[in-house]
């Protein structure tokens, strides 16, 4: 019979030719579980074109999305943390940092650069959640400030992208200074009437909401961003009661008067233009 004179299908054979899909061509919206293309997904902003999720991007995709053709002057790139406690939880703290730099290629939770937004000048700087959760430790207080210093200097507006779980443990009482450090600058950009804008994004928290990102001249936010110091489990764990529906999001932030307004990603650039035109002229 012919059915006995098929060639059967082996691991030499067809299976063998079969080609995969490259690697990160496809993604998946972690709100309406959707598959995403990638390439659509850079051109919408990486924001999910299904339902609108605004998905976590680090430095590299901001400067991407704001500056003029991408073009943009790194700054203090090269600035590393050290080990002044010589901390050891589970790995070194030095084994950490080297561990998470060769990951992710991030020197720190930080990145800073100048360029231009829709032509006009601004320093901006950006801090990436994949390095150490976006912890606030001695090199991203040193470059927010060296960051406003330049703006003084230059007189360009600063903003500033916080995404961050809070303080860096690592550094105990080192990084709790630095929400002083960044707040004693910010009211320096204030009485050289540089603008300031704050933009939180998903998350901000600890004490990085505690000190710079909610001292902006304005303080805007993404659609569905987590914003508040303790997380929602510790707070309701404290309290022993139940949160209100969608409490420490975005929209929960701003109907309380902690926000100036909520832009989405793929406006960002136009309205942050805009409010420069308005506040420099």
């Amino acid at each position: 019979m012919a059915w006995f004179k098929r060639k059967k299908i082996g691991i030499n054979t067809t299976t063998e030719q079969k080609k995969e899909a490259p690697d990160g061509l496809w993604n998946q919206c972690k709100s309406c579980k959707k598959i995403l293309h990638s390439g659509d997904l850079k051109d919408n902003k990486y924001v999910c074109y299904h339902c609108n999720y605004h998905i976590r991007v680090g430095s590299k995709e901001y400067f991407e999305i704001l500056f003029d053709e991408n073009q943009f002057t790194e700054l203090f790139e090269n600035l590393t943390s050290g080990d002044p406690l010589q901390f050891n939880d589970n790995k070194a703290y030095t084994d950490r940092i080297k561990e998470t730099t060769q990951k992710t290629g991030l020197k720190d939770a930080i990145r800073s650069a100048h360029g231009l937004i829709n032509g006009q000048p601004i320093m901006i700087a950006c801090m990436d959640f994949d390095f150490i959760g976006g912890s606030m430790g001695s090199v991203v207080g040193e470059k927010i400030a060296r960051s406003i210093d330049y703006s003084i200097k230059n007189k360009v507006p600063f903003l500033m992208i916080s995404k961050s779980g809070g303080a860096r443990m690592m550094e105990a009482a080192f990084s709790l200074m630095q929400m002083a450090k960044t707040s004693a600058k910010l009211a320096l950009l204030s009485q050289a009437k540089i603008p300031y804008i704050s933009l939180l994004t998903d998350p901000t928290t600890g004490g990085v909401t505690a000190s710079y990102a909610m001292l902006g001249d304005i303080n805007i936010a993404e659609p569905g961003a987590l914003i508040g110091f303790a997380g929602p489990r510790v707070i309701k764990e404290t309290i022993k009661k139940d949160l209100p529906k969608g409490f420490q999001t975005s929209e929960f932030i701003l109907e309380h008067g902690f926000l100036d307004f909520i832009v989405d990603r793929k406006e960002m650039k136009d309205k942050i233009s805009t409010f420069l035109k308005m506040v420099t002229n």
